[in-house]
């Protein structure tokens, strides 16, 4: 497909008009022109005049030069005949703000800001660009970076950048690119090496006003847009990006990610380049899943990704299966290995695929799939594309790898342009896998032929997994679904609720908790013990004391009153001890749980970056240890309760092992309602909630919240 053809097309203020005049300007300012070789001026003057098919107005802001290349130049944006649609600015970072605030007196729709040294310099460059989002929200103006080298929309060949490589890095295509760093986004514009090309790319730097996500949502819209591709180093509003996923999901357009600083040294880089705010990996992941945006660990990775799903010209549905064919026995092995390692299945060809297999190879070939054609495709290429088509055109196949173990020159180059022959007669992708470092003529034909051919097997895989796995999410996948705020409103001091009058607020909620009564004294203790019946726990009751079982606050297993009595003055005197300065109400007294239950872990969380989180998993004593979990963004649906519940590898002691009984997972699945529920509730003030353990009976007998952390700010008690 011809990528710019689709340019008018695209254009239209129907694809997202908010950033419809950016990246399709009618007129364009330069803030900075120059015509000294090698400065930024002179780069972004050359890639607009030279490099670009830009049709619109240019004009140049210099008040040291008459005129730049025969284009007039003006002393201020001010003194401009008309306000442009677009400005960038190639100024010092001191002049910034100036001119910033020049564009929007002057009418300026968008302003780009290449400088840097900003927000990733520390305190002072943080307040300046608070300074750059006021001049925009005061305004209107919509501003581009700072700290950004522009953006290119290569379908249209329009591009406002500095960067020495734009004049080169021109193959159009299907895949959108939303980049904070330009050095990422660069590395992925020269995988064209491969035929992967980028219609559009945008590379936001320090995101004062325009994100990640707003170019995720314009380039949903986009219809010369196939797949948008991402490399996040911080998140700036959670709740911006989740809208733009969800936006682009219910659009089926996948969304793939690489966020970078996840780890401590990563999220130190990423502060010191773009000043972003990192946020929990583990959170960032689980919600990414959450949403459908296909997660990656490398740019590598999510080249080849977004190269698959550009490549498929069917959405998947999650059972796809695989073909493995070749002209050598052992990568093909090889690439079978690579098929069952990675958890995917190899189809079972139908007798009419294998009767056509025996009559057209050699005795000696391998039918069976994997398919081993031997070196006689070598020397009949048409047998090997007769071969080939029909094992695409197999019911049960969905793609096929082929791989190439090593380069053979001409040979190897007659059997890729059979390939590519091949795929133009069948809509089943054929994915060459190119392992040799010799990139031969026969790379460059199937670079020709459309097919993108991948490194390594290995790799291929993990993007076919993740290809699959976004069609399993996608069967399942509600649109409508509105998450929680990312921002608590009040910002009140926090407020640490006791355990029991925690569980109260949650047994208002429909949150099942044991009965129970705090003790003044230990004949209260004993009077209450009596009343519900043995055996009972007893608990310290004090808000400054969460982790009550750390100072032996904690007594279980109490069958008569003289264990209450002597339980109930050794979890006073150890809490004292402890934490002298506590304010301690007095000894919960509480039913204790049947036995053999499963201990499960219920916790919410709120994320700087997405808000409130639930977490699901091991509990008691392991969570810590072997950290067995599940996290979603709240609220919780009926659907994803139950993924919720499904996903951690502990989610198969609650089916019930080696003749256990199944727990009560219905119970869990309404426990975990409630609880999204209650969060909803107090969305605005609720900071913290933790169930630690939950008993989860066998089936029909419930579940029980056996302690509850619950830290609110203040307004949350009602």
């Amino acid at each position: 497909m011809d990528f710019r053809s689709t340019a008018t097309e695209v254009a239209s203020p129907g694809a997202n008009a908010s950033l419809h005049g950016l990246v399709s300007p009618r007129s364009v300012v330069i803030v900075g022109a120059s015509d000294r070789a090698g400065s930024l001026g002179e780069r972004t003057v050359s890639n607009l005049l030279d490099y670009s098919d830009f049709k619109g107005e240019v004009y140049f802001i210099n008040p040291n030069k008459p005129e730049i290349r025969g284009i007039k130049c003006q002393t201020n944006v001010r003194d401009l005949p008309v306000a442009p649609d677009v400005a960038a600015l190639v100024v010092p970072a001191k002049s910034v703000l100036a001119t910033l605030r020049d564009c929007a007196e002057r009418g300026v729709r968008y302003s780009l800001v290449f400088s840097s040294g900003f927000a990733e310099l520390g305190e002072e460059g943080r307040a300046v660009q608070a300074e750059m989002a006021k001049i925009a929200r005061d305004s209107g103006m919509r501003i581009y970076g700072p700290n950004s080298p522009g953006f290119c929309n290569l379908n249209q060949r329009f591009g406002l950048m500095f960067s020495p490589s734009y004049r080169v890095d021109q193959l159009p295509g299907p895949i959108g690119l939303a980049t904070q760093g330009g050095g990422i986004g660069r590395c992925f514009l020269q995988a064209m090496e491969r035929g992967i090309g980028v219609g559009l790319w945008a590379s936001t730097g320090n995101e004062v006003d325009l994100t990640v996500a707003d170019f995720i949502r314009y380039m949903a819209d986009a219809d010369d847009i196939k797949v948008i591709a991402t490399a996040m180093e911080g998140i700036r509003d959670g709740g911006q990006l989740i809208a733009a996923a969800q936006y682009a999901a219910e659009r089926n357009k996948p969304v793939i990610a690489l966020k970078i600083g996840r780890s401590d040294y990563g999220v130190q880089a990423t502060m010191s380049h773009t000043g972003s705010i990192s946020g929990s990996a583990a959170i960032n992941s689980a919600v990414f899943r959450q949403v459908g945006i296909v997660e990656v660990d490398d740019i590598d990775e999510l080249i080849d990704t977004a190269a698959l799903f550009a490549r498929s010209r069917r959405l998947p549905t999650g059972r796809e299966k695989l073909a493995v064919f070749g002209f050598s026995g052992g990568a093909c092995a090889l690439a079978a290995d690579g098929v069952g390692e990675g958890g995917l299945t190899l189809a079972k060809f139908s007798d009419q695929t294998l009767d056509t297999l025996r009559k057209a190879l050699p005795d000696y070939a391998a039918i069976q799939n994997p398919v081993d054609a031997t070196s006689d495709i070598i020397t009949n290429p048409e047998v090997g594309r007769a071969t080939l088509n029909a094992v695409a055109d197999d019911p049960e196949v969905d793609l096929i790898l082929y791989p190439f173990p090593c380069d053979y020159m001409e040979i190897t180059s007659t059997i890729a342009e059979m390939v590519a022959k091949a795929q133009a007669q069948t809509e089943v992708p054929i994915v060459p896998v190119w392992q040799s470092d010799r990139l031969g003529e026969g790379f460059q034909q199937l670079v020709k032929g459309g097919l993108m051919p991948t490194r390594s097997v290995k790799q291929t895989v993990k993007a076919l997994r993740r290809w699959i796995d976004w069609g399993t999410w996608r069967s399942t996948f509600e649109p409508g679904w509105q998450p929680l705020p990312t921002e608590a409103a009040s910002t009140a001091d926090k407020v640490t609720h006791t355990e029991p009058a925690a569980k109260a607020l949650l047994a208002a909620a429909g949150v099942s908790v044991p009965q129970g009564a705090v003790a003044a004294t230990a004949d209260e203790a004993v009077k209450i013990a009596g009343k519900m019946g043995y055996p009972v726990v007893a608990k310290i009751v004090s808000a400054a004391i969460t982790h009550k079982s750390d100072v032996g606050g904690v007594a279980i297993g109490l069958a008569d009153e003289a264990a209450v009595r002597e339980a109930f003055a050794r979890v006073l005197t150890n809490s004292k001890q402890a934490e002298p300065t506590a304010a301690i109400e007095g000894v919960l007294i509480e039913k204790m749980a049947a036995s053999g239950g499963f201990e499960a872990l219920i916790g919410v969380v709120r994320d700087p970056v997405f808000g409130p989180v639930i977490t699901f998993g091991l509990g008691g004593i392991y969570v810590e240890l072997f950290k067995d979990v599940a996290r979603r963004k709240l609220p919780l649906t009926s659907a994803s309760a139950r993924e919720l519940i499904n996903e951690p590898r502990c989610s198969k002691l609650l089916q019930g092992l080696r003749g256990k009984p199944a727990a009560d997972t219905d119970a869990l699945q309404a426990m975990l309602l409630a609880i999204s529920d209650f969060v909803t509730k107090h969305a605005d003030t609720l900071e913290e909630l933790e169930l630690n353990p939950v008993w989860v009976g066998p089936k029909g007998q419930g579940v029980v919240a056996l302690d509850a952390v619950l830290v609110t700010r203040s307004g949350a008690q009602s």
